[in-house]
């Protein structure tokens, strides 16, 4: 029914698409942080990315990729198998233009001093618009400090690892112009224990090798080549297989079926088998994980930076809407309660972007000091562990935030919910992690030490964070009891390295804000329950100042 002076179709109140924005320029701490950090050359080619990313171009190429889901064709018409997997434009609209910005690249190809932080923070606004596309570009980016283990495969490879251009054709890599890698590591009884995989690596006598067996999770599989961990005769090596062999035939990588994932749809991941693929082995015989855990410490920097990413973007969804949704007489921003939701929120996401941030440039600094190399190393596992989880959690209120409109499908924040799990997951779970954190404590002593130091040195930055080393000390005082309180540890970790970044990095506001609301023993579970909330606007708008 209708009736006069109704208007069915207006509609009032509603807020406008987030688009067409900088993600880089309204985002002021990334933009202190690539200052802070030694990396401020970089923030013109961030600039251009930001923009690009923030177009309604490309936050449209997100979607479409994420709808219309790649398809594996194992077999032409005839029978002859082809083993390819077929994209929607849009993934490669994001493929092409994240290469031609070097996304995968400038850590290893810049001159300037703090590549690996140029790299994190394209990364960080490129993950911004697709998970999926994100997966390839991290392992291109990884592989190249384990092909360098090899160096007549790191002449043949890396100058199409490092090209700017994207070749999405399927032919062999002598025929291109760049290439992409992929990796498996995992079987489906192993797991995470890849000790126990049983994909066989023969000899053939002429320096490479006939691989037999299958993978469960297969990254990428349209790349033109994969890191894989297989046993030879030496113990568990390390292999690239490319997609075609020197000859130009096709390598026998056989894909049975793509995973039906929670998230990250927009990127492929594949069940495959080997039946007899020729591959080279990276390095020794039994050198395997040593190996490949070169590439995986590269890809767990960008799982940090990539949950970090997710999270920023979504906390801009919830500002932006704040902004312009009003109930009972005022915008949502300018109610108590949202005030202090959102501003929590902030402090999580400032500290989730600066840890990452600062991973990138020990990265950067272990290129010349062997401290920073040793901090790094633990470090790394510290921050993986905890942006993967905190950005998990948070996630869910900031869908609250929204309400009913970011809970349907039309609105992006339900595929970012069910995209950032995925880095939590990635290489290494939560659990791994932390027990990857008491390994490094107990067999890489410089590593402790290099950890133990920092927190020294920043102790004094702040009582709280005094009595936080403190009672982290405790824990660390009984071995016996690692295992069981690794979590405890890891946590404790996390929040003092964010601390004393966040003390030394941002405004006195946000890291006292920070330090009440995260090292107090008292501290609430609650998201939005901060007592003190002094400089909350600055807060707010440092991490999403559009509009």
């Amino acid at each position: 029914m209708s009736g006069p002076g109704f208007d069915f179709e207006h509609v009032s109140n509603q807020v406008p698409l987030l688009e067409n924005y900088n993600s880089f320029t309204t985002h002021p701490v990334l933009q202190n942080i690539l200052q802070a950090y030694g990396g401020g050359w970089a923030a013109p080619l961030a600039t251009e990315m930001g923009q690009l990313m923030g177009s309604h171009e490309f936050q449209e190429a997100g979607t479409l990729a994420n709808t219309h889901l790649p398809a594996l064709h194992t077999h032409d018409r005839f029978g002859n198998r082809l083993d390819t997997v077929t994209y929607h434009p849009a993934y490669h609209q994001m493929m092409t233009a994240a290469i031609r910005h070097q996304v995968h690249s400038i850590a290893w190809t810049t001159a300037e001093k703090g590549g690996y932080l140029a790299h994190s923070v394209l990364s960080y606004l490129k993950q911004q618009i697709d998970e999926g596309s994100s997966c390839p570009l991290t392992m291109t980016f990884a592989v190249v400090p384990s092909l360098q283990i090899a160096p007549d495969i790191a002449r043949e490879w890396l100058p199409r690892v490092l090209s700017t251009i994207y070749d999405e054709r399927h032919l062999p890599c002598t025929e291109k112009h760049g290439a992409t890698f992929g990796m498996a590591m995992t079987e489906p009884q192993g797991g995470s224990d890849v000790r126990a995989n049983i994909t066989m690596a023969q000899p053939t006598g002429n320096g490479t090798y006939r691989i037999i067996g299958r993978k469960w999770f297969c990254s990428a599989p349209m790349s033109d080549a994969f890191l894989i961990l297989a046993q030879a005769p030496g113990g568990l090596s390390c292999f690239l297989l490319p997609r075609f062999t020197p000859d130009g035939a096709k390598n026998q990588l056989r894909f049975q079926r793509l995973k039906d994932k929670l998230g990250n749809r927009s990127n492929a991941s594949g069940e495959v088998e080997f039946h007899g693929a020729w591959g080279r082995i990276i390095g020794e015989e039994g050198r395997g994980i040593a190996n490949i855990m070169e590439m995986v410490r590269h890809t767990r920097l960008d799982c940090a930076v990539g949950s970090a990413a997710t999270l920023q973007r979504a906390l801009a969804e919830a500002i932006h809407h704040c902004k312009h949704r009003h109930t009972f007489g005022k915008s949502l921003l300018h109610h108590p309660l949202m005030q202090n939701v959102l501003t929590d929120l902030a402090l999580e996401s400032a500290a989730a972007t600066t840890f990452a941030m600062r991973l990138a440039k020990g990265f950067d600094d272990a290129k010349t000091d062997e401290a920073a190399l040793h901090f790094t190393r633990i470090a790394t596992a510290v921050g993986k562990f905890w942006n993967t989880k905190r950005a998990v959690l948070a996630m869910g209120e900031i869908v609250e935030c929204l309400g009913g409109n970011g809970y349907v499908e039309t609105s992006i924040l339900p595929r970012l919910y069910r995209d950032v799990p995925v880095n939590a997951i990635w290489e290494g779970s939560g659990n791994i992690q932390a027990l990857d954190v008491l390994r490094a404590m107990q067999k890489e002593p410089a590593s402790v030490a290099a950890l133990m130091q920092y927190f020294q040195q920043g102790a004094g930055l702040h009582p709280l964070l005094k009595k936080h080393l403190d009672s982290l000390q405790q824990l660390l005082a009984c071995p016996s009891d690692y295992e069981r309180s690794a979590r405890i540890i890891v946590e404790k970790m996390a929040l003092a390295i964010q601390a004393i970044e966040l003390i030394q990095t941002a405004s006195a506001d946000t890291a006292e804000m920070f330090c009440q609301a995260r090292l107090r023993a008292d501290k609430s579970l609650t998201w939005g329950a901060l007592e003190e909330m002094k400089g909350w606007e600055e807060v707010v708008s440092s991490n999403y100042n559009g509009d």
